[in-house]
């Protein structure tokens, strides 16, 4: 009877914790106070006393005509981001606003190219008077890329403009309101797939502050704050980096970054920080994206690149102060009609270089001063830019010597396409370096960006740049191969052989100091078609976050 007792009793009290644990009760909400958040890399958004405060900053993307102006309102892309594994809510309170207040909340960092900007999955509300827009994006590109278009958009009538507004997710339904009603109730679709949330506020033509912002989930969601992607990786020990530094110590291997994949995409950061020993911006201190408007500067972007630089032991290479295609509207209409109008210019001018450079001062390796200073046709003749307008032909040496006295110690290059080959527009580019610097420049070397969109007319030998790399080491000069990437079209291994004559070449030459490859990741190479269709290009050292052929060619002619 005793056994017959203890197996009563085990079935008991299994059955009692059974009944217990369905008793148990959920796990309380998780809420965060996202005031407390790191903001201070956000242009136009200042932590202050118990608030955020907005203001414009006109941040537009312009077309290599200098056309356009799609907006690109900045995220949140280096502090706090959110976690969150299903339903959750997200409450602001605006105060203030004198014009316009907008809240942006993407399930990813956007795309940013040089001339469009591709906009994610995601909602945006922006707040005028009594008058709330929402406008839902699901992250499927239509026709204009540079002119999203919502899946979703009304405008509703909010009571109380004081009154928090609320984005709340539940199940497959996505919901705003204002205050206690609710504004709107609309399907999820494809917005907020990826488990992560990202913030940004700004406004077109007025101030606001935002004096609560909050995030609430369930206790099972796993609701969390977090910080950069990049955070915790260190340099590979078997990287490109490392094996170039087996060779030559002082060699740098270098890839064009962005912001947003660098601290979003855990891929791209590992790619990033494991293969290399320098970085160029891609576009973040580009004149368009760090002074939208002319004594207004957004430095905040760059500051974030050029800080996880320092914190991986990274060199940077400045991305451009005069460039055609890459300059704000206030910029390209700046008057120089008459002496008087080019003396007020070139002030303007060189006060944007006082402030950039000043602001950068000893965080930079090497410069591009002047970049692609000739015609787009492969020719020789300079464009005839503002600067070419206010400053004359010579406009390159005023350039490097406001440069120089803004910070003596950064190395100076002139950068150009097309001049990788030995041929007219190469001597045209060793021409203006010398006469640049006959003139009083400081420029130390030629950056030669080495794109091979087209292996039938842009491929590059290796004899024939042995040939240019002794023609400028020659001059006394260094060179940077500073924009290498090869298309795919002709197969992985035509890329890959491509990529290696290039990449050992480079290494064997005691004129050419650094590579640098224009991208790190395929999932980031987007270009717009003569059509106006957005395509992806394979021209990566990575695809998707796997390497390459390309890149194990590299490798090997690295001596990996």
């Amino acid at each position: 009877m005793g056994g017959h007792r203890h197996a009563l009793t085990v079935v008991l009290v299994s059955a009692l914790l059974v009944i217990l644990s369905s008793c148990t009760p959920p796990k309380p909400d998780v809420t965060l106070d996202l005031l407390d958040g790191d903001w201070q890399d956000v242009p136009g958004v200042r932590a202050a006393e118990g608030a955020l405060q907005v203001t414009p900053t006109a941040r537009r993307i312009v077309e290599q005509s200098g056309e356009g102006g799609q907006p690109n309102p900045p995220l949140n892309l280096a502090g706090t981001h959110l976690v969150v594994g299903g339903d959750f809510s997200l409450s602001a309170t605006f105060a203030h606003v004198t014009a316009d207040a907008s809240w942006a909340l993407y399930d990813r960092p956007p795309v940013i190219a040089d001339e469009f900007r591709v906009e994610p999955a995601g909602l945006r509300l922006t707040l005028q008077g009594n008058d709330l827009r929402i406008a839902v994006f699901d992250g499927t590109q239509k026709k204009d890329v540079s002119q999203p278009k919502p899946v979703h958009e009304e405008h509703v009538t909010v009571k109380d403009p004081g009154a928090p507004l609320t984005v709340r997710r539940s199940g497959d339904s996505l919901a705003v309101s204002s205050g206690t009603g609710t504004l709107s109730t609309m399907p999820l679709g494809k917005v907020f797939s990826s488990g992560e949330l990202w913030l940004g506020f700004s406004s077109e033509s007025g101030d606001f502050d935002i004096t609560t912002l909050t995030a609430v989930a369930p206790g099972n969601t796993g609701l969390r704050t977090s910080g950069a992607a990049v955070a915790d990786l260190q340099p590979s020990k078997d990287g490109l980096q490392a094996l170039a530094a087996r060779t030559r110590p002082d060699f740098l291997m270098g890839a064009a970054v962005a912001l947003g994949p660098l601290t979003g995409d855990a891929d791209y950061a590992r790619e990033f920080v494991g293969n290399f020993g320098a970085l160029t911006p891609e576009n973040a201190m580009k004149p368009q994206f760090l002074s939208p408007q002319q004594g207004v500067y957004t430095f905040e972007e760059a500051d974030a690149i050029l800080t996880i630089a320092r914190s991986k032991g990274i060199a940077v290479h400045g991305h451009t102060i005069a460039f055609t295609e890459a300059m704000p509207r206030w910029m390209q209409d700046l008057p120089a009609g008459s002496e008087a109008e080019r003396r007020a210019s070139g002030a303007a001018l060189l006060d944007y270089i006082a402030t950039v450079v000043g602001h950068f001062k000893g965080r930079l390796a090497s410069l591009d001063v002047v970049n692609e200073p000739f015609d787009v046709d492969q020719g020789t003749s300079m464009q005839q830019n503002i600067w070419y307008r206010v400053f004359g032909s010579g406009y390159p040496a005023v350039v490097s010597k406001a440069v120089y006295a803004a910070d003596p110690d950064v190395k100076q290059y002139i950068n150009e396409n097309g001049a990788d080959v030995p041929g007219r527009r190469q001597d045209a580019l060793l021409k203006l370096i010398l006469d640049t610097n006959a003139q009083g420049g400081h420029i130390y070397g030629a950056g030669l960006q080495a794109h091979v969109y087209d292996l039938g007319t842009d491929a590059i030998t290796a004899d024939g740049l042995s040939r240019t790399l002794k023609h400028f080491g020659d001059a006394g000069l260094r060179v940077r191969i500073s924009e290498n990437d090869v298309t795919d079209d002709h197969g992985t291994e035509a890329q890959a052989e491509q990529y290696a004559a290039v990449v050992s070449t480079c290494l064997r030459s005691r004129s050419c100091i650094s590579y640098t490859t224009w991208g790190v990741d395929d999932r980031y190479d987007w270009w717009i078609d003569d059509g106006g269709t957005l395509q992806q290009g394979h021209d990566h050292l990575f695809n998707n976050g796997k390497p390459t052929p390309a890149y194990d060619a590299v490798k090997r002619a690295l001596g990996g």
